[in-house]
């Protein structure tokens, strides 16, 4: 965008061209003077100013600088909390996490949602396919990256975890993903390029089910609902996402909670 300085300003008298069919800035300069020096003075006594006339940018509020909902490199969900706006959520975008999950597996084993966020046009999400954990981004609906876990998790309680290795060197970048179970690894794969700004301006995040559109082409609607229990959800960015062990101990869970009082 060209700087601020450089707008053209248009000038109209309404009372006679409501359609503002005729600039008169060309032969009123005066008058469009004084009502940009007017336009300024209440721009300042309504806290308006500094402008910032960027477009993209604004949507990522890491570059827009921002005050966020959510603060700090780590937040947990729950199970059943859903519809959840996208500024609900850390930004993973543009920089390395992890999505940590304890899930309950029934004897007759567990399909669907552990977490997803976005859409059938951007997102991502982390599910069991065949038992088997399975994550999907889903890039502009162009093209789905799915990594795959090589078993089913077993019946009982475990911990099924998502690493996103972000490449680096600026936006959009792709990155490695691997899945561990229990802390062992269980699949690994590629990105090859992910979403700088914004997944979606109305899709949400959903715990134990994909609401709305899906971001994978493997569930739809109801067969999206998680048939197991899913009892959290850590997600980490950065430092935080490098865990030595890849599990996540109840005393790390109840740092977090207390940091988050």
């Amino acid at each position: 965008m060209p700087p601020l300085e450089e707008d053209v300003w248009e000038l109209y008298d309404t009372n006679t061209d409501w359609s503002q069919a005729r600039d008169l800035a060309a032969e009123m300069p005066e008058k469009l003077a004084e009502l940009q020096d007017l336009w300024l003075v209440e721009a300042r006594k309504y806290n308006v100013l500094p402008l910032d006339d960027r477009r993209i940018e604004r949507f990522n509020s890491d570059l827009a600088g921002r005050p966020v909902l959510v603060k700090g490199n780590t937040q947990i969900l729950f199970g059943g909390m859903g519809r959840l706006t996208e500024a609900s959520l850390l930004n993973i975008k543009n920089k390395s996490h992890a999505v940590t999950a304890e899930i309950v597996v029934p004897e007759a084993g567990a399909e669907g949602v552990i977490i997803a966020q976005g859409g059938a046009f951007a997102g991502w999400s982390l599910y069991l396919k065949d038992g088997r954990p399975r994550y999907c981004y889903n890039l502009l609906g162009i093209q789905r990256f799915i990594v795959e876990g090589d078993a089913a998790v077993p019946e009982g309680t475990h911990q099924v975890r998502m690493e996103f290795g972000y490449d680096g060197g600026g936006l959009a970048k792709g990155g490695t993903v691997e899945l561990y179970v229990d802390g062992t690894k269980a699949g690994e794969g590629r990105v090859e390029a992910t979403i700088p700004m914004v997944f979606s301006a109305d899709e949400t995040a959903d715990v134990g089910r994909d609401t709305a559109s899906p971001v994978s082409t493997d569930y739809q609607g109801e067969s999206s609902v998680f048939t197991g229990t899913v009892n959290w959800v850590q997600i980490d960015l950065g430092d935080d996402a490098e865990d030595a062990d890849h599990l996540i101990t109840p005393e790390e869970r109840l740092r977090v909670a207390m940091a988050r009082q």
